[in-house]
């Protein structure tokens, strides 16, 4: 095998130097901005917003505009124009972000951090995307596997979307005030708009792997670092601790809890009557019931009726 070089080189055939750059730049931009005037309504816009620009760029210094290369280009957009101004819609209406209470949102240390931390991610998880686009000479025909990859993309596209709205209209319909979202989708998953994640992810990979060898492979870091952020560090973990506090102490909250699967979409008359074991398979992990213990007094009208 032998690099599939394109006719424009920067830094390097494979475009992760320039996307380095860009990606540390608009990052500190945005830092500088949000510490100075002590904000954060612009955190996740620069993340979802680093996605489209790096996709772009690469397919532009590229060139070649092959058919995989155009999908996987369009779908990052899709993705991250419609995550980064739905976040960004959010956080305006809520009014601050409350992942910062804890920090000092000027130029600290911890803010910082998070900054840093963001770009990470945006380089891990863009990097099968920068590599299918500097592989300029390398154009096989679409196959099945291409397609499913595509089509994991389109069921967690959608999952995540339509997650996200239907959490969004139940937190602002006054009637749910003091209550956990258990509709729709997430009647069937805890965490549904984290699953769709996920899957668009591992499916984008796929297509662009139809491109890789030798060491482009490594690209696999990216669904992977998504996978993990998710179900150990910042997203699950968080949230079910975050809740357990807030409604631990009703039992209709730990019925919804026992019933409804954590992550994969699943009927609670399917997922409910499970027994542990197959339970944790389905990754409910011990770990996200940590703030049962911490889990406050239940208080009148907290739950939906039954």
């Amino acid at each position: 095998h032998i690099p599939m070089l394109c006719a424009t080189e920067v830094l390097d055939e494979y475009y992760m130097g320039i996307c380095c750059l860009v990606t540390v730049a608009q990052q500190l931009v945005f830092f500088i901005i949000a510490a100075y005037f002590k904000f954060d309504k612009v955190t996740d816009f620069a993340g979802g917003t680093n996605f489209v620009l790096l996709a772009i760029l690469t397919l532009i210094l590229g060139g070649t505009y092959h058919q995989r290369q155009l999908l996987v280009t369009i779908a990052v957009v899709l993705w991250g124009l419609r995550l980064s101004g739905y976040l960004l819609y959010r956080i305006i209406k809520i009014g601050k972000d409350d992942r910062f209470d804890s920090q000092n949102r000027g130029f600290s240390f911890q803010f910082a951090m998070f900054w840093l931390t963001q770009a990470i991610w945006v380089m891990a998880v863009s990097s099968p995307v920068i590599l299918l686009n500097s592989q300029c000479q390398a154009d096989p025909p679409m196959t099945s596997s291409d397609w499913t990859g595509l089509a994991f993309f389109l069921l967690g596209l959608s999952m995540e979307a339509v997650a996200d709205q239907q959490k969004f209209a139940f937190r602002n319909d006054p009637a749910n005030k003091g209550r956990w979202c258990n509709v729709g989708l997430w009647s069937w998953s805890r965490h549904p708009n984290y699953a769709g994640e996920i899957c668009l992810w591992w499916g984008l990979w796929v297509t662009c792997s139809s491109v890789f060898h030798d060491g482009l492979w490594a690209s696999v870091v990216g669904p992977i670092f998504t996978t993990l952020l998710l179900l150990f560090v910042s997203g699950i973990p968080m949230l079910e601790y975050s809740s357990d506090k807030r409604y631990g102490g009703d039992p209709k909250y730990l019925r919804y809890k026992a019933e409804v699967s954590c992550l994969i979409p699943l009927p609670p008359a399917l997922y409910g009557p499970l027994p542990a074991a197959a339970k944790l398979l389905l990754l409910e992990l011990p770990m996200y019931n940590t703030g049962l213990r911490e889990a406050a007094p239940a208080e009148p009208h907290t739950a939906p009726p039954a």
